[in-house]
């Protein structure tokens, strides 16, 4: 058996595979074999969804199932042994995994990321590959552990037996916070996208200091009553009898699985507490206030709890003033852990001055570039009295008859201190008709105004411009606010993805944070978002993918100019595409519309339609001659129209350009191949065609969609050669017919020519890959013509029917 002639996976079989077992790994537990981590980027292109190719490592070898101590990348043995360390390097760099080797059968290269051996990088026999005690040994002196936290380290996630085991970067997440608390760091942060999966992480990070005995009290804060209730029945669920919330009100919550329980509760009606439980679970508001005996938590010793878990911890745990300082102090010798989504940093707040610097980070661009996270569009709507702004002509006065003040308004007074009830309308009007053009009007929709008033008002322009629907159900049109009874009662009908009702909701600040949406297609912004904090935290309302009811990405619609907050250095998620429709275009962004990227880079038509929003200004307030406060005007008889058309895309940088989907894929061709002889010497090289698409596939270059657009046979040489070099191009059935007219078949046999003509045709149907590997010799036509053993001897022997295919392929081009 010729080595050279061994697929990469008979390699991994053969060689690497019995080497790494020979070094004490053992198969079923430390050794996993192509193991793909993310999920493959969500590619929109109009109402075409795709999803990229995911991240797949050869090898992950695991000390134990939550540590993953090295990486693998196999090659054929027609490449060097060292081939795969620069991909393999990349995947560790990702995956924080220290121990990086490369082989091609015949040995390995070894990266060591710990640099604590002498060389960093060496070469090894397969016998010398290094043992797991050998790897974990220098792990442990890199990372710093002593033997007593090698026991917090090794212990195990929770495993409930159904497959379900935290992704890679909660799993990062989880063991740099146990890492760090077994060192000895008492204040951690961790930065985790909306919809990543913050509470599960949590709960793996409680799990396992709680089972390695290092931590026995644990108290887990929240600032929702629903975050802290859907918590104690779905990811939390595992603490069973040792977990109770700090309240007095009994209630029974729908788990994941449709199951009714009741929660334990750890207050009787006198609000005593009972401390046998290990886990509590609280809302901070019902455990402190501004009164001395609203402050609940000080009844507990302040050594009582060795852990605290703040989720949401941007929301009010930053401020040195805040409710959630003052507990956080109060229990200051334990072990605290900040989870936010957006980082707050301003002058007068800061997560970091905190709980200083975090351990780990994974964002909102990462988790779509991954697949875990929704992208989406973004349409920007610009009304006239918003650019130009408002004056009341001499003598406007308002429905009281009150004379309104003659001063310029602009976007930050209206709805706030001055209403033109003919904007709200033409809002909900425009809402109505994006529902109505994109061919579903039952899409979970999360309109987000500027106060409760405003949504009470949004709700009734609604309502009328969805008469019909609204006739056959009154949730279809609901106000969610804090104020709203009746709405709150639907909040968990809402998110619930089995729930047809409510559809429409309008809502001031409730939804903005912590509300797990899983179906929201469609967030439109109708109040002015100055916060970096809140507009990533609204866009986190849409992020969540949502497979079963083939929810991919989602749109934003918005009316108030929150995407300059797209050239913030500190946003991190970028749009796939931004549409501004004129006054008569339609709202919704017409399927055609090409997918842009800011400087060139791969952003592809990426997941996502709509505009990012986020965080409420201060309120801008009148105030009247004679004192008595504020109130809003209300003025009749200004009309509001739509102005502006405009077509951008944004970049991961959050630059805006306007660019064609074939200009866009020109761009990024020349990133690659300076030049059309550049371009010409990879192609043609022996075996490199295929090479060369799937490089460009990875990087998300959208060729088929380019092809689709042009609406011509091309193949992809030409379609690279006329978009980025500008050459005449051929269709396949030119160059095949080229190929004929030459006769450049005349040295082979009959049975031979008939073989090429058939692969010829099978190019000119639009096949590409795959023309000289024998296994195409198994269909039709050429099943007909014989074996594949035997149409291969016509050749003489593979390699001389391989070098046959290659000319043809030349020929070509």
């Amino acid at each position: 058996m010729n080595k050279k002639d061994l697929s990469e996976r008979d390699i991994c079989t053969k060689y690497i595979t019995p080497a790494v077992v020979s070094a004490g790994w053992d198969l079923t537990s430390q050794i996993r074999e192509e193991v793909s981590f993310t999920k493959g980027r969500v590619i929109v292109r109009g109402k075409l969804v795709t999803r990229g190719q995911s991240k797949r490592a050869d090898y992950i070898l695991y000390f134990r199932p939550n540590v993953p101590l090295a990486i693998i990348e196999a090659k054929d043995n027609n490449h060097s042994v060292g081939d795969g360390l620069q991909q393999a390097l990349e995947y560790g760099g990702t995956l924080k995994i220290p121990f990086i080797f490369s082989s091609n059968g015949d040995g390995f290269v070894f990266h060591d990321g710990t640099g604590t051996g002498e060389e960093m990088e060496s070469n090894l026999t397969l016998a010398e590959f290094p043992s797991p005690a050998t790897l974990w040994a220098k792990y442990c002196h890199w990372k710093g552990l002593t033997p007593e936290a090698e026991q917090v380290v090794l212990q195990d996630y929770y495993d409930d037996g159904s497959g379900k085991a935290p992704r890679y970067y909660q799993c990062n997440a989880i063991n740099a916070a146990t890492e760090a608390i077994s060192r000895g760091q008492d204040r951690i942060l961790l930065v985790m996208a909306t919809g990543t999966g913050k509470t599960y992480t949590a709960f793996q990070i409680i799990w396992r200091l709680w089972k390695a005995g290092r931590k026995k009290r644990i108290l887990f804060l929240a600032d929702r009553n629903v975050l802290i209730d859907q918590t104690m029945v779905n990811d939390f669920r595992p603490f069973g009898a040792a977990m109770a919330k700090l309240s007095t009100n009994s209630k029974t919550i729908e788990r994941a699985d449709g199951m009714p329980v009741d929660l334990p509760l750890a207050l009787d009606k006198k609000r005593r507490i009972d401390t046998a439980y290990e886990i509590y679970l609280g809302l901070y508001q019902a455990i402190t206030g501004p009164d001395e005996r609203q402050k609940l938590f000080r009844e507990f010793s302040p050594g009582f709890f060795d852990l605290i878990v703040i989720d949401e911890c941007h929301r009010g745990s930053a401020a040195e003033d805040s409710a959630w300082r003052e507990i956080l102090q109060y229990f200051s010798a334990a072990t605290q852990i900040g989870l936010t989504a957006t980082p707050k940093e301003t002058k007068y707040i800061s997560n970091i001055d905190y709980f200083g610097e975090p351990v780990y980070t994974y964002s909102l661009r990462q988790g779509i570039r991954d697949g875990f996270l929704a992208p989406y569009k973004v349409i920007k709507v610009h009304i006239d009295v918003d650019v130009s702004g408002y004056r009341p002509e001499k003598g406007k006065v308002d429905r009281d008859g009150v004379e309104v003040e003659d001063r310029i308004y602009n976007q930050k007074d209206f709805d706030r201190t001055l209403v033109i009830d003919n904007r709200t309308k033409l809002v909900a009007r425009k809402v109505s008709e994006f529902l109505r053009e994109s061919g579903d009007r039952f899409q979970k929709s999360i309109i987000f105004c500027v106060d409760q008033e405003h949504a009470a008002r949004m709700r009734q322009a609604l309502v009328n411009e969805n008469k019909d629907l609204y006739g056959d159900n009154s949730r279809y049109v609901m106000r969610i606010t804090g104020g709203d009874a009746d709405g709150c009662a639907q909040l968990d009908n809402f998110i619930d993805p089995e729930s047809k009702y409510p559809v429409l909701v309008t809502t001031s600040r409730l939804l903005s944070t912590g509300v797990d949406a899983q179906t929201c297609r469609l967030i439109v912004l109708d109040r002015p978002v100055e916060s970096m904090t809140e507009f990533k935290q609204i866009v986190g309302r849409g992020t969540r993918i949502h497979e079963d009811t083939k929810k991919f990405f989602f749109t934003l619609i918005d009316f108030r100019g929150a995407t300059n907050h797209f050239a913030d250095p500190d946003f991190d998620g970028e749009p796939v595409q931004i549409y501004e429709p004129g006054e008569d275009d339609p709202v919704a962004p017409p399927d055609d519309l090409p997918t842009t990227d800011d400087e060139g880079d791969p952003l592809d038509p990426v997941p996502g339609e709509g505009e990012v929003v986020v965080d409420d200004p201060t309120p801008d307030v009148s105030i009247r001659p004679g004192g008595g406060g504020w109130r809003k005007v209300y003025v009749d008889g200004v009309r509001a129209n739509i102005v502006a058309e405009r077509v951008e895309y944004l970049d991961e940088d959050g630059k805006l350009v306007t660019v064609s989907l074939k200009d866009f894929t020109k761009k990024a061709i020349l990133k690659r191949y300076k030049s059309l002889d550049a371009f010409l010497s990879r192609w043609n090289a022996p075996g490199r065609k295929q090479a060369v698409l799937d490089e460009l596939a990875r990087a998300e270059i959208p060729l088929d969609a380019v092809a689709e657009e042009l609406g011509t046979g091309l193949d992809p040489f030409d379609l690279i050669c006329h978009i980025a070099f500008d050459r005449p191009p051929l269709t396949r059935r030119e160059r095949a017919e080229n190929v004929l007219k030459r006769d450049v078949f005349t040295q082979y046999g009959p049975q031979a020519r008939a073989v090429l003509e058939a692969l010829l045709q099978k190019y000119q149907d639009g096949d590409f890959a795959g023309l000289d590997d024998p296994r195409i010799l198994q269909v039709a036509p050429f099943d007909t013509m014989g074996t594949p053993i035997q149409l291969i001897r016509e050749f003489g022997s593979r390699s001389e029917f391989e070098q046959a295919v290659h000319s043809m392929q030349a020929a070509l081009y």
